[in-house]
Parts: structure tokens; sequence; C-alpha cells
């Protein structure tokens, strides 16, 4: 008599989500300027920022890396951050200045676990929004990185929102300190404490 197949079975020792999304970010072959990402099940694929987006990310890394020029953290761009089989590339991270002593055979990225800080300059448009103020906030939160910094040209005539200690679990910032453009807001925690996030970073208030 045959048998009938054990769909559940068979199911069950293919790999999982994560892995095939992992294997197919792998073999991506993407025209220059654009990125992918694995987001929340999906791999999303974004241009880079415009002008001015780069503008303000570029001001905040070398800023971060004048603050910490004494220490062995780097501020570093157009790095993947690895979280498990998920991938963010955020517009700042802050993480040892040699990467190399950061176990990672294949080179993919740096291991959310060794990350101070990381930073987005919200790009513009419903789903980039989504995007940094929802689905990185939560992804960021889960990987446990302790300070989440947005930059937002759009909220308003521009805000600042600093966020701390991760919830991994729920997978929220418990707490969040937003100033608007003008307005200095100073890190309070991490091995970035102290420093300062003003208009010479995010320039001034948008339509003032």
């Amino acid at each position: 008599m045959a048998c009938e197949p054990d769909l559940d079975t068979d199911l069950d020792e293919g790999p999982g989500l994560d892995e095939v999304l992992w294997q197919a970010w792998l073999a991506l072959e993407l025209p220059e300027g654009y990125h992918a990402e694995i987001i929340e099940g999906s791999i999303e694929v974004s241009p880079t920022g415009r002008r001015s987006h780069a503008l303000a990310a570029n001001r905040l890394r070398r800023a971060l890396d004048a603050h910490l020029a004494d220490g062995d953290l780097a501020a570093h761009q157009d790095l993947n951050l690895l979280h498990g089989r998920k991938v963010y590339i955020p517009d700042v991270v802050l993480a040892p200045e040699d990467l190399d002593e950061i176990p990672d055979p294949n080179g993919w990225g740096v291991d959310a676990t060794r990350v101070s800080l990381v930073a987005e300059v919200v790009s513009p448009g419903r789903e980039a929004r989504q995007r940094d103020l929802v689905r990185k906030h939560r992804a960021y939160a889960q990987a446990g990185i302790p300070v989440y910094l947005v930059i937002d040209d759009r909220d308003g005539m521009g805000h600042v929102t600093v966020h701390t200690e991760p919830d991994p679990k729920k997978g929220v910032y418990e707490a969040s300190t937003r100033v608007p453009y003008g307005t200095e807001v100073t890190l309070s925690e991490g091995p970035a404490k102290g420093f300062v996030i003003g208009v010479s970073i995010t320039g001034e208030p948008r339509g003032a």
C-alpha cells in the first residue's frame, strides 16, 4: 500500500522564512543607488537618500567621531547591522572602530550586540516614514540597541527624537525625548553620553 506523504512533516523539514529571506538577500544584485534590508519578514529595497539626507547623516557621523576621538568606537555609514537573519542599514551606526575584531567570517556587517547607537534621517514619503518611525523602531528595540536617534525634517518644522531604554520583548523604547530643530538635545547615557545634537547637524528649523 502506498503511503500518503506527511505534508506537515515535509513542510517542517524545509528552511524557515528567516533563512529563505537571508539566502535571497545574499543573492541580490541591486543597481547602484539602492540597498536592501530584511525587516519584519520582508526584503525592503529603497534608494539611497537625497542630498539633504546625506548632508545630515554626514554631519552627524563627523560630529560623533570628533566626540569619541579618544575612544575605540567610531561612527560608520553604509554598514549592515545584523540581528540573527535580519539586516538593517541605519544611516549612522556607532560601533567599534576596528570592525575586524568582531567575529564575522563572511564580512557581511556588524552584529547588533556590538552597536551602541543607530541613527536614521527620515526620508520623505509615507512608506519611508513607516519604515523609519514604526518598523525600524520595533526592530532596533528588539535588537536591544541602547539608543535610537531620529532626525526628521518633515515633523513640523523639523524634530530630533532620542529613544532609549529598549525593551526587546515588547519591541519598544521605554523612554523618548523629542525636541524641535533649533533646540539642542544631549545624549544622557551610553558611550556617546554628553553628545549634543543641534543646528550644526540638523540645520535651521524648516520653513523658519
